[in-house]
């Protein structure tokens, strides 16, 4: 339950099926991967954790976790955003290229939308948005379980000025979400496409997923080095509500707002004035080591490990170059190293062993189970 203060100093009960908020990160407070990413032309997770950029043979962009300090989302609570900058435009997109912003959902996740079934709920998306362009976009939501979609269009009506967007989308009696770690739901902000995505009409009810209706109202970010987009304070809520009864967003610590993104995305991040300690554990020959790196939380899935060449073994004595990529078992809690040393003075069995990054912002070990 939360409650939401009125203008009689008086309170109102606002009644939410869910404890945490749907969207993690939707007030983008958290950028794990770093603030600023330039010169991205492929699909990935740059800046803003859960917030993935969609391109395909569309343009070139920077990302950037963008700090906040005037403008109405400001004002409403919102100190960061996620922004595309296009550095290199595409003005006349192939009929196959593609651009959006979009995040991704658990099934487990969005059970309180009883979606598939006769007593299925209304969907609420809420944001804020800003652009120097103006115009009509368009935001889908896509059932990736059952191949199915719908889709609200949006307006831009001041350029360069913070708006807040409330969208309804039906409730669809028809396929359930998967009760699992699998991706069930994708939001989909499109911002820029070729024919094969323009060419139908939105579908207002739910229907089996067709591209030609995913960007009928093209915002044509792409089409010149002069656009940008931003878009901050995300919020899914069960039900309709407008701006009279939509419930206050719900913001959550940082500490809590990051154990929610280390469940997809979890990194070991290197000072550049100081040396991180990812694991400690002992030498079992002159030439191997065993530790075990334990996660903050239990992450989706088993992920792939990716590093900086710049993680060192230390004990006492001296600093060895180590790959941890190929030594690691992934595990959704803690993961097993085996290491043997690139170089150095052999070790005595029985040693006490830290791993850990260098002194510097190039060194980092991640484990990514994103959806």
């Amino acid at each position: 339950m939360a409650l939401s203060k009125i203008s009689n100093d008086m309170f109102t009960t606002i009644s939410r099926p869910n404890a945490k908020p749907i969207i993690i990160n939707g007030d983008m407070a958290v950028a794990q991967r770093g603030t600023s990413l330039t010169g991205q032309t492929a699909s990935g997770y740059y800046t803003v954790d859960r917030m993935k950029l969609t391109a395909s043979s569309l343009g070139t962009w920077t990302l950037a976790q963008e700090a906040q300090t005037s403008g109405n989302a400001f004002l409403n609570g919102f100190a960061n955003a996620i922004r595309l900058d296009c550095t290199t435009a595409d003005a006349s997109p192939s009929a196959s290229d593609f651009l959006a912003f979009c995040t991704y959902f658990e099934g487990q996740d969005l059970q309180m939308f009883k979606k598939g079934g006769a007593n299925a709920e209304t969907f609420t998306l809420a944001f804020w948005v800003k652009s120097n362009l103006t115009g009509n976009a368009q935001v889908n939501l896509r059932d990736k379980d059952n191949t199915r979609m719908i889709s609200s269009a949006y307006s831009i009506s001041s350029a360069d000025t913070w708006e807040h967007k409330i969208l309804n989308f039906a409730a669809d009696t028809t396929g359930a979400f998967g009760d699992d770690n699998g991706r069930s739901l994708e939001i989909e902000w499109t911002l820029d496409s070729g024919s094969n995505f323009t060419s139908g009409a939105i579908p207002t009810a739910w229907e089996a997923t067709a591209d030609v209706d995913r960007n009928v109202n093209n915002l044509d970010v792409g089409g010149s080095t002069s656009n940008d987009w931003s878009i901050t304070g995300i919020q899914l809520e069960v039900g309709e509500f407008n701006s009279s009864t939509l419930p206050p967003f719900q913001h959550e610590s940082f500490g809590a707002n990051l154990e929610r993104c280390q469940r997809y995305y979890l990194r070991f991040q290197g000072d550049a004035s100081d040396q991180r300690i990812i694991a400690n554990g002992f030498t079992n020959s002159t030439s191997n080591i065993r530790a075990v790196v334990v996660f903050p939380t239990t992450m989706r899935t088993a992920g792939t490990i990716t590093e900086a060449a710049l993680i060192t073994l230390w004990n006492g004595g001296s600093s060895d170059a180590v790959s941890l990529t190929a030594a690691i078992d992934p595990a959704t809690n803690a993961v097993l190293a085996s290491v043997t040393r690139d170089s150095g003075t052999p070790y005595t069995a029985g040693q006490a062993v830290t791993i850990r990054t260098t002194d510097s912002t190039d060194s980092f070990l991640a484990v990514d189970a994103e959806l």
